[in-house]
C-alpha cells in the first residue's frame, strides 16, 4: 500500500494583518521617499493578497519596543533578538498544527513513530523536535529528521522522506512539521527585491501525517506517488536566503517569476512522465505572478490553480508550510478527487514536485 496523507493541520498567529495596512506601515516609515512610497503601494497592491498573520503585534499597532516603537518605527533588531522570538513563538505555533493533524488523523501521540521537522526561519537547540516530543507526549523513541534552510520547497522533501521512511517500515506512522516565522526578518528598505518579499511574506505552521498502514487513521487521503526534483540551470543569484547582522536576507530578483516560467514544463514533464497531466493541481504560490507563469507555461484551464490562488489571498506566502495549507483545501474539498500534481520552488533556483492521488473514504478515485 503506498504512503498516503491522512490528515493536515494548520496553524496560524491571532495577529491578523490587511495588506492595506501593512502596505500603509512601511510607507510612513521614515526617510521614506516618493518614488519608494509609489513602489510601496504597487507591489502590495499586485500581490493578490488580502490577509496574513505575524507573530509581531506590533505591525498591527501594538508597540513592542524590539521591532516597533511607540511612534510605529520599524526597528533593526539583531539576529539574536529575532532568533530568540523565534524560539519562543515556533514550538507553540508547530505544536497547534500538530495537535490539530493528530485529531483529525485520530491518531494518538503514542502511534508516532517518526518525526520529521522543517524550517528555515529559525535554529535553536534543543529544537522543535524536541519541544513536539516534549510538549505533546510523542514517544521519546521517535525518530527525528530536521529538514533546515531548504527554503519553500522543502515540504515536498519532507513528505518524499516521509514516504521513503513508509517504504522500508510498512507499519510507520511519520509526523511531518512546517513552521515559519518569515515575519521575524522583515526590514525597511527602499531596495525593490526586499519590498517585494515584504508584501508576500507570512507566518504559518502546517503538519501532515503519513503512514502506509491501512489500519491507522480515516480511509482515504492523498497518496504519495511519486516525487521529482529539477536544479535550473541559472537562478543561482536569483533566489538566495542568507544570514546577516539584522536578520535573514531574502534576495527575490524580477528574474524567478520568468526561470520558473521557462523550467516549469519539463520539470512538469520529468514528474509526469507518459502521465496524463491532472486538472488538480497545487502550486507553491511564491507570489502572484509566479503562479501566473506557471498556469501560461504549462497551459492549465483557469481553474487549476483556484486552492493556490486563495491560499496566497487569506495567508500569502509562509514558505514550507504554504504548500500543505494548499493540500488540506484539496483534501476537505469534496469536489477534488484522482490525481494531483504539487510544485513548489525554492533556492538555487530548485523546482520540487510530486504527483498525488486523492482516494475517498471508500477507496474509489
Amino acid at each position: 500500500m503506498p504512503a498516503r496523507i491522512i490528515s493536515i493541520g494548520t496553524a496560524v498567529p491571532q495577529t491578523r494583518l490587511r495588506q492595506e495596512e501593512l502596505s500603509a506601515f512601511f510607507a510612513k516609515q521614515p526617510d521614506t521617499s516618493r518614488l519608494t512610497k509609489r513602489l510601496i503601494s504597487a507591489v502590495f497592491e499586485a500581490a493578490a493578497i488580502s490577509t496574513r498573520h505575524t507573530v509581531l503585534p506590533g505591525l498591527a499597532g501594538e508597540p513592542d519596543g524590539d521591532f516597533i516603537t511607540n511612534d510605529g518605527v520599524l526597528l533593526a533588531p539583531s539576529t539574536g533578538l529575532r532568533n530568540n522570538l523565534y524560539r519562543q513563538a515556533a514550538p507553540e505555533l508547530a505544536s497547534e498544527a500538530v495537535r490539530a493533524a493528530l485529531t483529525e488523523g485520530e491518531v494518538s501521540p503514542a502511534q508516532v513513530t517518526h518525526l520529521i521537522t522543517v524550517s528555515c526561519t529559525g535554529f535553536f537547540a534543543p529544537g522543535i523536535d524536541y519541544r513536539l516530543i516534549r510538549d505533546l507526549d510523542l514517544p521519546t523513541s521517535v525518530e527525528r529528521a530536521n529538514l533546515g534552510f531548504i527554503g519553500c520547497a522543502a515540504a515536498l522533501p519532507a513528505l518524499r522522506l516521509a514516504s521513503q521512511i513508509t517504504s522500508a517500515r510498512p507499519d510507520a506512522v511519520v509526523l511531518v512539521a512546517c513552521v515559519e516565522l518569515c515575519s521575524l526578518h522583515i526590514r525597511k528598505s527602499s531596495d525593490p527585491e526586499q519590498i517585494v518579499a515584504a508584501s508576500v511574506f507570512a507566518d504559518g505552521a502546517a503538519a501532515a501525517l503519513v503512514t502506509a498502514d491501512g489500519s491507522v487513521g480515516p480511509k482515504g487521503g492523498i497518496a504519495l506517488t511519486r516525487f521529482a526534483t529539477a536544479l535550473t540551470d541559472e537562478g543561482e543569484a536569483d533566489m538566495a536566503w542568507t544570514i546577516g547582522d539584522e536578520g535573514f536576507h531574502m534576495r527575490l530578483s524580477a528574474e524567478v517569476p520568468r526561470i520558473v516560467g521557462r523550467e516549469v514544463r519539463s520539470a512538469v514533464d520529468h514528474l509526469l512522465q507518459q502521465d496524463d497531466p491532472p486538472r488538480v493541481w497545487a502550486v507553491h504560490p511564491g507570489g502572484r505572478s509566479v503562479l501566473d507563469r506557471v498556469e501560461k507555461g504549462l497551459g492549465l484551464e483557469p481553474h487549476a490553480l483556484d486552492a493556490s490562488r486563495t491560499v496566497l489571498r487569506d495567508y500569502g506566502n509562509m514558505s514550507s508550510a504554504t504548500i500543505l495549507f494548499i493540500l488540506r483545501r484539496l483534501l476537505h474539498d469534496p469536489t477534488v478527487i484522482g490525481p494531483i500534481a504539487t510544485l513548489a520552488f525554492g533556492p538555487g533556483l530548485t523546482v520540487e514536485s510530486a504527483l498525488m492521488e486523492k482516494t475517498r473514504a471508500d477507496g474509489q478515485n
